[in-house]
């Protein structure tokens, strides 16, 4: 990256850079009228890691809601297992400007009113708990989610990552990037830290020509232990890799015929780098 090139004048180039003969185009269509009577509250919860968070929860959450003319309750972000960051949605993004960005295409509230939790005896635990195949139409929310949603006119997703097939009519598409590429902010304390690493990146590669790299290792135990490779850490690391897959995905690893091989996988490229490999690459 540029150290000369500012955020906005990088972004203002990338339109126009044909594609297949044509042009980019922005995939965000905000709408200005109001919204008709909403069709009840939908509340899901955020499994994963950040990224997934983001793409595969938030932006899916929105592009349901919207489709269902339903209300949104921010999503809940679940403690994960490995990270254990407690972090809440307004931590890491700017809640205020997500509801106000969406107004005019999605509500959005960061709780359900009083009388519909009375229902409940003010516990999301029983409301009534969609478990969702993965991966699926935005048809079968349309022909089976939003007969329960008039119904209870309150209802849960749990997990909710994945739930959504990234084959989608337009008018979805469209409520997906506007969720991503205009409503999600994030928080200030981030955007103030992200802000100082930057300026610092460029301060320092003032003798480099004013170029700089930055690189996200990803390198942690769950995505280690999903790819079921070996980092040559013996037979602790073996211990600690089933462990850690059992604990992450019950089962899936220990099925009847399932055969796990490190060598042949690694031959095939699918082992992330570690540190030190990604160091010697430089």
């Amino acid at each position: 990256m540029d150290a000369d090139n500012s955020s906005a004048d990088a972004l203002s180039t990338i339109w126009k850079h044909s594609y297949k003969g044509g042009e980019w185009r922005s995939c965000v269509n905000k709408s200005s009228g109001g919204l008709p009577e909403s069709n009840g509250y939908i509340y899901v919860e955020a499994n994963g890691g950040l990224n997934q968070q983001r793409i595969l929860v938030i932006c899916n959450a929105v592009a349901v809601a919207g489709f269902l003319n339903a209300t949104l309750l921010i999503p809940n972000f679940h403690f994960h297992s490995i990270w254990r960051d407690p972090s809440k949605f307004g931590d890491i993004y700017d809640e205020d400007y997500f509801i106000s960005t969406l107004e005019n295409d999605v509500r959005v509230v960061d709780k359900i009113p009083l009388y519909l939790m009375e229902w409940f005896d003010h516990n999301m635990t029983n409301v009534y708990n969609f478990r969702v195949k993965a991966w699926s139409s935005i048809h079968y929310y349309e022909e089976v989610v939003l007969r329960r949603l008039l119904e209870e006119k309150v209802i849960r997703i749990s997990p909710f990552a994945n739930r959504l097939s990234f084959d989608a009519p337009p008018a979805v598409q469209q409520l997906r990037c506007l969720a991503n590429y205009e409503a999600l902010r994030f928080s200030n304390p981030i955007l103030t830290l992200g802000e100082a690493l930057v300026s610092r990146m460029k301060e320092r590669s003032v003798n480099h020509g004013g170029k700089y790299v930055s690189v996200h290792l990803r390198f942690e135990e769950d995505m280690v232990a999903f790819s079921c490779c070996v980092c040559d850490g013996g037979e602790q690391e073996e211990k600690n890799m089933i462990a850690a897959r059992e604990r992450g995905w019950k089962g899936k690893f220990t099925k009847p015929g399932r055969t796990i091989c490190p060598g042949a996988i690694r031959l095939n490229g699918k082992c992330p780098l570690t540190p030190l490999e990604a160091l010697l690459c430089w």
